[in-house]
């Protein structure tokens, strides 16, 4: 008789991945992603610092479509980032643990970060 050697618990290959695994993965990588981007704003200072010839340099860098996808990303990382953690302080309160609450919330933190960035952005380059 063969014996099949089975994981132990779900794995990736056969777990239907839900909504909150999904943001609570996406919270710790867009954690990750804005400590990263923070870096980019240190080069930015720093080349304020070092001169015109340096701050120009960082300006074309950072005011190209390159630039400007990578700023806008990692604005969009800072409002999900933001909204998911303020979901998280109501969760340490013990409140939105129902299973429709948990599911409104994610969907209302998808959504705030997307209002909050375009938000931003038009506030940002409409003046």
């Amino acid at each position: 008789m063969a014996t099949h050697r089975r994981p132990l618990s779900p794995h990736l290959q056969v777990y239907r991945p839900q909504l909150t695994s999904v943001l609570s993965i996406l919270h710790r990588a867009t954690g990750i992603v804005l400590s990263i981007g923070t870096l980019l704003l240190v080069y930015w200072l720093a080349a304020i610092a070092l001169g015109p010839e340096t701050h120009a340099t960082a300006q074309n860098i950072l005011g190209s479509w390159f630039g400007l996808l990578l700023l806008f990303l990692w604005s969009w990382a800072l409002f999900y980032h933001l909204s998911n953690g303020i979901r998280h302080l109501f969760w340490d309160a013990g409140q939105g643990f129902e299973l429709s609450t948990a599911y409104q919330s994610g969907y209302a933190v998808v959504v705030s970060s997307l209002v909050l960035t375009v938000l931003a952005w038009v506030l940002a380059f409409s003046t």
